[in-house]
């Protein structure tokens, strides 16, 4: 399925880019919170997207029939 690869890319650069925060010295624990927040922020999202992608990929709902992620998750 294109969208997961998509997803999961696009996770390896949220990665990469708050290492690159976490790693820069210039920055103080401040500026190093106010970069990432964000960027953990559309982590989370893109995570829980890649999850309900998964689980509708291995339980593909009925034709005409609620998908049923609201029961598959936990929070």
């Amino acid at each position: 399925m294109k969208p997961i690869e998509h997803i999961k890319s696009a996770l390896a650069d949220l990665d990469k880019e708050v290492e690159s925060i976490l790693m820069n010295m210039k920055l103080n624990l401040t500026e190093k919170d106010n970069a990432m927040l964000p960027l953990l922020q559309q982590k989370r999202i893109l995570t829980q997207t890649l999850e309900d992608l998964e689980y509708l990929e291995a339980h593909p709902p009925a034709p005409n029939q609620p998908c049923g992620i609201s029961k598959y998750r936990e929070d």
